[in-house]
């Protein structure tokens, strides 16, 4: 994935791109605003210290929980709207969290309790903000947009926990609230005025825990996706050391107080910053592997001065460094799956994605608190060194690729099937037998091709994929493999991307021309499921739409 030639700052010639951009810059300083002013409550309500770390808990977990349905539901519906009400109750729980501050009526487990719903409300926002990007600009400038949300929020992530501790010294922790409050209005403001283009749906939504399983199986069967996926998770899980021990960086290394511990926030998220200022130049030298190898060796160069040293100096370099590894990997992997997924499943794809990172630092955040209470912070930070160094080495086994643009749906030009049963779109399963006829010369090489055609259909929504072979007719062939409703195989049928469609014509190409491959579609029966006479009529109650030319197994 190669970055626009254009540069990185132009989709901010895209208006809709520069007014959103903006004003998420808005809703990035307040939510980290907020964060500064609940832990400093919490530290006013309750002497407990645990209490008072299950805050960033209560702000981060529900991205780990409920990035998945959010990514469902962004996929299912209008992704302009899934944003609008999650921010909509992002901006209510900001509010009522701002009158109960006010009016003195926070407890501890309320205050928890509304930084879930403003976690949560992000989770659901996140998918489909980030998905929507492509709707906003156009392709070839994508990259360089996902790079410039990624500054949008490492900007703030500098100076918003700085910023955050002058309104609560000012106005107190309800200042913070209200400021967070405040910070959603431009974004809702922008997004009801986005007219986004409506593509009319040939087919009724995906059921939600389906389109859920579907995400999770695309991420399964498509081994690019599946790479990244892994490689983020080993970068979260070691990498975040860094923002997890800061804290103790600053008091046990450098026996600092909080200024020392603000200088190294500000100093990872100006090196986030700067690496995705210098992404593109990165990416114009270097192949999606090489840059992630050489952005750990960094990470792990960074990390033993910062355990080593008591120099605030050095450890200010070495957390700048730090984050400028960080946001490099983290958003080149982000724009490698979101530029690649197809449109379909972007929204769980990015969500999955997030999920993993999300979890990776949070469980690793633990395991690297228990190894400070074992060996120290100095062992901890040099242990993580050499485990990120160590973690060069799966680039030898699982090599990320070079990912390009999600291909366009190109849905296979047949006629709609012959049906004469009262099936609805809730009817299934269905069963797809397809047969083909190969010479005999060609089985090796079509079993082969089958192969990748079994992990294009699983990756697309098919269930139990077989294949036979006729033992009286060893030119025949039969693909079989189902879906769990007349719906969920509509759905399947449409999405024959670019490389979908590749890999079919490739294994059309070694059939006997004479003989066209014939598919059965039928509707699995178990026992007692047939109707009792012809006058009760099947259950449901959507009658099944047309397929139009995309129709097809």
């Amino acid at each position: 994935m190669r970055f626009s030639t254009t540069g990185l700052y132009s989709p901010f010639r895209t208006p809709v791109f520069r007014r959103i951009w903006l004003a998420s810059l808005f809703t990035n300083f307040g939510i980290l605003i907020q964060g500064v002013g609940a832990a400093w409550t919490m530290s006013r309500l309750t002497p407990d210290a645990s209490m008072t770390a299950m805050v960033q808990t209560a702000l981060m977990l529900p991205m780990m929980l409920f990035a998945l349905p959010g990514g469902a539901i962004s996929d299912m519906f209008d992704r302009r709207l899934v944003c609008i009400l999650a921010l909509l109750l992002a901006f209510g729980g900001a509010v009522t969290l701002s009158g109960l501050s006010l009016a003195g009526l926070l407890t501890p487990w309320i205050l928890l309790g509304f930084c879930f719903i403003v976690g949560t409300s992000m989770a659901l926002f996140s998918p489909a903000w980030q998905s929507s990007v492509a709707e906003q600009v156009p392709a070839e400038t994508l990259p360089s947009a996902i790079a410039l949300n990624g500054i949008s929020y490492n900007v703030a992530r500098s100076f918003g926990p700085a910023l955050g501790g002058v309104i609560v010294a000012a106005f107190g922790a309800v200042g913070a609230f209200v400021a967070n409050a405040v910070a959603y209005v431009p974004l809702l403001i922008v997004l009801f005025l986005w007219k986004r283009r409506q593509e009319p749906a040939r087919l009724a939504p995906e059921t939600f825990w389906r389109a859920m399983m579907s995400g999770l199986r695309f991420i399964r069967y498509s081994p690019s996706h599946r790479l990244f996926i892994l490689r983020t998770a080993v970068f979260g899980l070691i990498g975040g050391v860094a923002p997890a021990l800061t804290p103790l960086i600053a008091r046990d290394l450098l026996d600092g107080g909080a200024a020392v511990y603000g200088l190294l926030l500000g100093a990872f998220g100006l090196g986030a910053v700067a690496g995705a200022v210098i992404l593109p130049w990165i990416q114009a030298r270097m192949s999606t592997e090489t840059a992630s190898r050489v952005s750990a060796f960094a990470m792990a160069a960074s990390l033993l001065p910062v355990g080593l040293s008591r120099n605030e100096a050095l450890s200010i370099l070495g957390m700048l460094v730090a984050g400028l590894a960080w946001t490099s990997v983290l958003t080149l992997y982000s724009i490698s799956i979101q530029v690649s997924a197809p449109r379909w499943v972007a929204g769980r794809a990015l969500a999955i994605y997030q999920a993993t990172i999300t979890g990776g630092v949070a469980i690793g955040a633990v395991g690297w608190g228990q190894l400070v209470n074992q060996i120290g912070v100095q062992g901890a930070l040099i242990t993580a060194a050499g485990l990120m160094a160590a973690s060069i080495g799966l680039g030898f086994v699982l090599r990320l690729p070079d990912l390009g643009h999600a291909p366009t749906l190109t849905p296979l030009n047949r006629a709609d099937p012959e049906i004469v049963l009262d099936v609805t779109l809730r009817s299934g399963p269905i069963v797809i037998e397809i047969d083909y006829m190969t010479p005999e010369a060609n089985a090796r090489a079509f079993y082969e091709a089958l192969q990748k055609v079994r992990r294009f259909r699983q990756g697309m929504g098919a269930y139990g994929w077989s294949i036979a072979r006729d033992i009286s007719d060893a030119t025949r062939w039969t693909e079989r493999f189902h879906s769990p409703t007349w719906n969920d195989y509509l759905h399947l049928s449409q999405r024959a991307t670019g490389p979908g469609r590749e890999v079919l014509d490739d294994m059309r190409a070694l059939l006997d021309p004479a003989h066209p491959p014939r598919v059965r579609r039928m509707l699995e029966r178990p026992a007692g499921s047939v109707r009792s006479s012809s006058d009760v009529p099947d259950m449901g109650v959507d009658l099944i739409p047309p397929m139009g030319p995309g129709g097809g197994g």
